[in-house]
């Protein structure tokens, strides 16, 4: 994520065709408890019900649709609101399979990426909508295919860059790309199994690094890496990108901090120039057309919205860095900032509902900035929240709580939400909402 390159910037010539938006969907709405042998229902299966997913849910059941929200563990935040939920594992075929049988769905929305990704295609071969269809959601979890669409395809700029299969091949392209460098795998996400390797001394550290500190290690086996010029980062950004019935749009850029790889802090709109704003803009539309494009040969619908993730560069060049198939988390900001958040827009997407450029408008004053602030707890327990009235006192703030089980460690429990005059105002007051709180481990 943050940790990117210097070096040539590789700008490939070939481009992204503008994609015919697909037909119109008739989505079954508004009793979503009949359960009669004409029921005429929408059925939702949510694969990964955490905060997000929660906000996913809600959205979805306030237009009328049935949703069940699927996790690895009992209690996740999307389960605590659906109308009903499951408990297994998701990476897991025979499971996943078992449980698309059980709850026959019509539309399936995978929120996280531990999932058997052979069952997506599987269902999406019987019919079922998968968001934004089985073959984006591999792509997104497939570095090496992800950024050789982008790059190689779409035309997309990237930092330079290698792929590896061993050691001595990870070697070979740390010299190709030039030092210091970024060692990623390739089937992994924020910051796990990611090293900076800045002399050659380092290399053999950052192959072990991608192989046991990586998603699914224990599951044994060697997974390809990706290794990367690091670039010299300005900041990041992400647009999200909502593909619907009516084609493709934009939202505003939003502004971060990260830590380790994990959003911190968001802010929308991100202060760039107007120049940076449009090249942003463009890069992600150009994005999201290639794989809606792509899901669209499929047989696919390729709806939703996307967070496509950008850095811009101390010279101003902006590069495509990665993309998530699904609302992303700095975009939580939108909550308070949009007329329409990432959540409503994605169930509205996927629903068939037309997404126009005036549904993604700000809904904040001229000048005005919205901002989000994660708050992570650390321990070993429950989390129990408390001063929460005297943390919301000051005006223009708000306050998300997750509702998750247990922390073990340090986990993400709640997001403060806010709008400034500027964004060091919006961060400030969020800031303050989350240091106001009381909460308690035990």
């Amino acid at each position: 994520m943050s940790d990117n390159a210097e070096a040539t910037v590789n700008v490939s010539p070939s481009s992204a065709s503008q994609s015919a938006p697909a037909t119109q969907a008739n989505p079954r709405l508004g009793t979503p408890l009949d359960r009669s042998a004409t029921a005429a229902r929408t059925k939702v299966l949510l694969l990964g019900s955490g905060e997000l997913g929660r906000e996913i849910a809600i959205e979805l059941m306030r237009l009328g649709a049935w949703v069940c929200a699927a996790d690895s563990y009992e209690g996740a935040p999307a389960q605590q609101v659906a109308h009903e939920y499951r408990v297994l594992d998701m990476a897991d075929p025979t499971q996943l399979d078992a449980l698309f049988a059980e709850i026959q769905p019509d539309i399936v929305v995978p929120e996280v990426e531990a999932i058997a990704t052979s069952e997506l295609d599987a269902i999406a071969a019987q019919g079922v909508q998968v968001v934004p269809s089985a073959g984006i959601a591999a792509i997104c979890m497939d570095r090496e295919r992800l950024r050789v669409i982008a790059h190689e395809q779409l035309g997309l700029p990237t930092t330079p860059y290698r792929f590896a299969g061993s050691l001595e091949e990870l070697r070979a392209g740390a010299e190709a790309v030039g030092y210091p460098c970024v060692v990623k795998p390739i089937m992994s996400s924020s910051g796990h199994g990611q090293s900076v390797v800045r002399t050659r001394d380092a290399i053999d550290a950052a192959w072990h690094e991608a192989q046991v500190g990586r998603r699914a290690a224990g599951e044994g086996g060697i997974s390809r890496v990706i290794v990367e010029a690091l670039a010299p980062l300005d900041y990041e950004l992400t647009v999200l990108t909502v593909s619907s019935s009516a084609g493709v749009v934009t939202c505003t850029p939003i502004g971060q901090r990260q830590e380790s790889g994990d959003y911190r802090e968001s802010w929308q709109p991100a202060a760039v120039n107007p120049d940076t704003l449009q090249i942003a803009k463009d890069l992600a539309r150009r994005c999201v057309e290639g794989l809606v494009a792509e899901a669209h040969a499929h047989g696919e619908r390729g709806w939703g919205v996307f967070g496509v993730e950008l850095f811009v560069l101390t010279d101003g060049s902006v590069l495509f860095n990665e993309v998530s198939p699904r609302p992303h988390d700095t975009g939580m900001v939108t909550m308070i900032s949009q007329r329409l958040s990432e959540f409503a827009l994605h169930a509205r997407a996927i629903l068939g509902i037309p997404v126009s450029e005036s549904h993604v408008d700000l809904a904040i004053g001229s000048g005005q900035v919205g901002a989000s602030h994660a708050i992570v707890v650390e321990g070993d327990g429950r989390a129990v929240f408390s001063n929460v009235p005297q943390a919301l006192a000051e005006a223009d703030t708000n306050l998300r709580i997750f509702n998750k089980p247990e922390v073990h460690g340090h986990r993400r429990m709640a997001v403060a939400l806010a709008i400034g005059n500027n964004a060091d105002d919006a961060r400030a007051k969020a800031g303050r909402v989350a240091d106001a709180l009381d909460i308690t481990v035990r």
